[in-house]
């Protein structure tokens, strides 16, 4: 990695759900030159495409300054959402090419709003094939369902 300010926050991202809707978690690497942190969390009710993009969400928000990021997701629908759809949608006012609203347009906003504090690459990777990053930001997310799963357990 280059010094100073060219060096590159390398984030895996990764969202989980048992059912869908269903109890879903989310989970997140960030990697900075040697710094790495995990971050992980999760919801009662949800599907999987609101845990991607919360997941990249969280990430960026847990970012301090702006950066240069490379954000790595197994999730077509975030990553064509980010970027292909968003700059149509906008347009139609957060309609589809059906005229239907756009689904999770409030987490889609969200994600724009970040996305535009940071100067980022989207890279799609599949999902479970060995990838070290996305092996772990699975793991994360599914912390987070049983972080869930068992406050669940304890309250019913």
């Amino acid at each position: 990695m280059n010094q100073g300010g060219n060096k590159v926050v390398e984030i895996y991202t990764d969202g989980a759900c048992k059912g869908n809707p269903g109890i879903g978690g989310w989970g997140a690497l960030l990697k900075y030159g040697d710094y790495e942190r995990e971050i992980f969390g999760g919801e009662k009710l949800t599907t999987n495409n609101r845990m991607e993009l919360i997941a990249a969400i969280r990430a960026l928000e847990s970012l301090k300054r702006p950066c240069k990021v490379h954000l790595h997701t197994d999730s077509v629908y975030v990553q064509k959402g980010i970027n292909e759809w968003m700059d149509a949608w906008k347009i139609r006012n957060w309609l589809t090419s059906a005229r239907k609203p756009v689904k999770n347009e409030d987490l889609w906003k969200l994600l724009d709003n970040l996305a535009q504090q940071h100067e980022i690459e989207w890279y799609w990777v599949r999902g479970h094939a060995g990838n070290d990053g996305n092996e772990r930001a699975d793991a994360l997310a599914n912390r987070g369902v049983e972080m869930i799963a068992a406050k669940q357990a304890l309250h019913s």
